[in-house]
């Protein structure tokens, strides 16, 4: 795997995946051109697990509808500025039963997700699902 940034201008930056992908990343305070490194980790973060879930469900065959992983973070207050905490929230749709839900969350966050399996060495990461029809 490869990436790289490119810098433009200010402290805003294009990356470049490997795959071709482009983001752009903004160092600013005020983050008006493009997400922080640390957000696009913290996006990293509800996509690793989401593709996990998702792949499980549909293996099991559950008949869910829609999925939303959302994620709120604490840092630590001195540089690095590490995450600390991390609260994943998973909102699930369709009639999937809650104990396919809770083993596929469950094995996402504790054997297939890298990016937690990374973020779990500096912060306690917790998560909560709910349910809608």
């Amino acid at each position: 795997m490869q990436a790289n940034v490119t810098w433009k201008s200010e402290m805003t930056f294009d990356g470049l995946s490997n795959s071709g992908h482009t983001i752009t990343l903004d160092g600013d305070a005020a983050h008006t051109q493009g997400a922080s490194p640390m957000e696009v980790v913290l996006m990293g973060l509800c996509g690793c697990t989401a593709i996990d879930v998702v792949s499980i469900l549909k293996k099991k065959r559950e008949p869910f509808t829609g999925l939303t992983v959302s994620a709120v973070a604490e840092q630590a207050a001195e540089p690095p500025k590490v995450f600390a905490h991390v609260k994943l929230i998973y909102r699930v749709t369709g009639g999937v039963s809650h104990k396919a839900m809770e083993d596929a969350v469950h094995l996402s966050e504790t054997k297939y997700c890298s990016v937690a399996g990374m973020i779990a060495k500096t912060a306690k990461i917790e998560y909560t699902i709910e349910y809608a029809d």
